[in-house]
C-alpha cells in the first residue's frame, strides 16, 4: 500500500513528523506550562480569599451560564455532587452565588452569580485576557483557528457540545 494512502488524506511521512513521540511530549509540556502560567495571576487572587481553582471554575461557568442548573454544572465540572458542595456551599455563604428553585420544577436548583460574584468573576477573567490577548496578538488569526481546532480535538463530545452552544450564543 502507497504511504500516502496508509497516513491518510494524502499526506507524506515528512508532512507527519509532529506525530513523532518527541513532538507530542513537547505538545504534552506546552499545554503543561501554559495552564500553569495561564492560571497564575487567579491562582494569586483566589489564594488571597482561601479560594482555589476549583472555585474559579464554578464561579466561570456559573457566570457563562446564569440559571445554570446544578445537574448541568456537575456535568460540565465532572465531578461528585459532594465535591461540588464543598466548593459551592461557600460560594453561596461569602454571597458569590445565589440559588434559586427551577422555574417548573422546585427541586431544581439554578445557579447565577451575585454582583459580588460578577466582580469576582469579571477580575479573574481580566488578569486571563490579557494573557490570551497577547498570545493571540503574537500568533495571528490562523494559529487561533489552529488552536481552536486542537483543543477541540483533546475535548470529549460534551465539551465540544457545550463550546458548540456557547458559540452560536456569542454570534450576533
Amino acid at each position: 500500500m502507497p504511504e500516502s494512502t496508509r497516513l491518510g488524506t494524502g499526506a507524506s511521512a515528512r508532512d507527519l513528523l509532529f506525530l513523532r513521540e518527541a513532538e507530542l511530549r513537547l505538545a504534552q509540556d506546552l499545554l503543561f506550562f501554559g495552564y500553569r502560567d495561564f492560571t497564575a495571576g487567579p491562582d494569586q487572587i483566589l489564594a488571597e480569599l482561601g479560594m482555589g481553582r476549583a472555585h474559579h471554575r464554578v464561579l466561570h461557568y456559573v457566570g457563562r451560564r446564569p440559571g445554570i442548573t446544578v445537574g448541568e454544572l456537575l456535568s460540565i465540572l465532572a465531578i461528585t455532587k459532594q465535591s461540588l458542595g464543598r466548593v459551592l456551599q461557600p460560594l453561596i455563604e461569602d454571597g458569590y452565588v445565589m440559588q434559586n428553585p427551577g422555574r417548573h420544577d422546585k427541586r431544581q436548583r439554578l445557579l447565577s452569580l451575585t454582583e459580588k460574584g460578577q466582580t469576582f468573576e469579571r477580575r479573574l477573567f481580566e488578569c486571563q485576557r490579557e494573557v490570551i490577548m497577547r498570545a493571540y496578538r503574537e500568533a495571528g488569526p490562523q494559529a487561533v483557528e489552529g488552536f481552536r481546532r486542537v483543543m477541540r480535538g483533546l475535548m470529549g463530545p460534551d465539551a465540544n457540545g457545550w463550546i458548540d452552544q456557547l458559540e452560536k450564543g456569542c454570534q450576533p
